[in-house]
């Protein structure tokens, strides 16, 4: 509950740092800032059919800005996601933490695809741990992995709605205490590397659908190989449906598939169902 508290707090003051600022940018900045807080509870007390008390809270902040003139565009983009759960008498559990973000220039040649260079970045807040009956352990923490790409190529923009981008990448994992899990060469014995350095070819899709005023649908897929096998494609597919019941009442279904042979050999899903709270801050 202190967790919640501290969270929510800092959700709060960083809105509120946000929109407070006497001036706005500058014309040709477009910018958003969509906070979403969703709770779940459960209580059950002398319930013959059994069960277990449920409490659950999380946190997303969505942000974009972007300038757009004449003879370039620049897109910046970020998430920040947080929640917990508790089952029972146990304590709680990080449901989801996710902090991301991605930096996009396009140079426009009046061609049907044009230049550009891009970053991207991702990692978490908390530590994560792996549970069992008895014991829990440690696998991640902040920047214990953090994942970074840069990368050039050619991109095609269909309005705002669709969106592709492919070309050469550099992609560095980091890790320090948990190097062995995300980052070390099983095939060195000598040393546990900390750092993997990858170059290949990334290709970025962006999809964003409105299907009425209150039905949103937005996906991207990410693909990094660096030649060395088929099966050796990193994946990296983040669906969200978000289904308006009021102005300030959302529905959000979200899923995500990511597959990285470095990390594990099978693939990995999260998919989460949430009915909260969302407000617009711009």
């Amino acid at each position: 509950m202190k967790k919640f508290i501290t969270v929510l707090f800092c959700f709060i003051i960083l809105t509120t740092v946000l929109t407070a600022q006497e001036a706005p940018l500058p014309e040709p900045w477009k910018y958003e800032l969509t906070g979403n807080l969703n709770i779940s509870q459960v209580s059950l007390s002398n319930w013959m059919e059994g069960g277990e008390n449920i409490w659950g809270w999380q946190i997303n902040l969505a942000g974009k800005a972007t300038l757009e003139k004449e003879p370039f565009k620049w897109r910046n983009a970020g998430i920040i996601n947080f929640g917990k759960s508790k089952i029972g008498s146990a304590e709680s559990r990080k449901a989801i933490d996710e902090i991301r973000f991605e930096t996009v220039y396009t140079r426009k040649l009046g061609l049907p695809v044009n230049p550009y260079a891009a970053a991207t970045g991702r990692t978490q807040f908390a530590k994560g741990y792996s549970y069992t009956d008895t014991t829990k352990t440690e696998i991640s923490a902040f920047m214990d992995p953090g994942y970074f790409t840069q990368s050039v190529g050619m991109g095609y923009m269909w309005k705002e709605a669709f969106s592709t981008r492919v070309g050469a990448s550099l992609k560095e994992s980091i890790a320090s205490k948990h190097a062995i899990r995300y980052t070390n060469n099983p095939k060195t014995t000598d040393d546990v590397e900390k750092i993997r350095v990858d170059f290949g070819l990334e290709s970025v899709t962006d999809l964003n659908l409105s299907f009425s005023d209150n039905l949103l649908l937005t996906s991207q897929l990410i693909l990094f190989t660096d030649f060395s096998a088929f099966n050796a494609i990193d994946v990296d597919w983040d669906n969200k449906m978000t289904a308006a019941i009021s102005k300030y009442l959302n529905v959000n279904f979200a899923f995500r598939l990511f597959y990285d042979r470095d990390i594990h050999v099978k693939r990995q899903i999260k998919q989460a169902l949430a009915v909260g709270l969302t407000y617009n801050f711009f």
